[in-house]
């Protein structure tokens, strides 16, 4: 008995930790355009954040924007600026205040999504309604990716 409680509490704790130390949506704020703090307590992956960054269900980031790290990649957007040496221009938590609220971040009038905002849309879809487009850890993975393309 002790050993059953023992693991699913392990288990309990496992899935709950998850979670654990990520900002939520409405607790962050961009001031001067960035957001300085990490979205979670554990570092960004930049495998992960690639993956993210191309993933057509997810973060779908090169329907968007030209990235010569993706080039043998196909459907680069031309809609956004291409984000070869982005991580010359911004800093990472400027990076994270455009993910997290492009609209606030950049201008109103953009038509990047903000990927970790949960509220403030119209018409949202009922199956989308109070979701993030990423989580915190997905932004922080993309953010981690985005910081590896320097200039050449």
């Amino acid at each position: 008995m002790r050993i059953v409680v023992t693991t699913a509490l392990a288990l309990l704790i496992g899935v709950s930790g998850a979670n654990a130390g990520a900002m939520k949506p409405g607790e962050v704020k961009i001031v001067d355009g960035a957001v300085a703090t990490p979205l979670t307590d554990q570092a960004g992956d930049p495998e992960k954040g690639r993956q993210w960054f191309l993933g057509r269900k997810l973060g779908n980031c090169l329907a968007c924007h030209v990235n010569s790290d993706m080039a043998k990649e196909p459907y680069h957007g031309e809609v956004g600026p291409p984000l070869d040496g982005v991580a010359d221009r911004w800093t990472p938590a400027e990076l994270r205040a455009i993910l997290v609220n492009s609209k606030e971040a950049l201008s109103p009038d953009t038509i990047m999504p903000s990927f970790y905002r949960d509220s403030g849309f119209n018409r949202v879809a009922e199956q989308f309604a109070g979701k993030t487009i990423l989580t915190a850890q997905q932004v922080e993975d993309v953010i981690a990716y985005l910081t590896t393309l320097k200039e050449k």
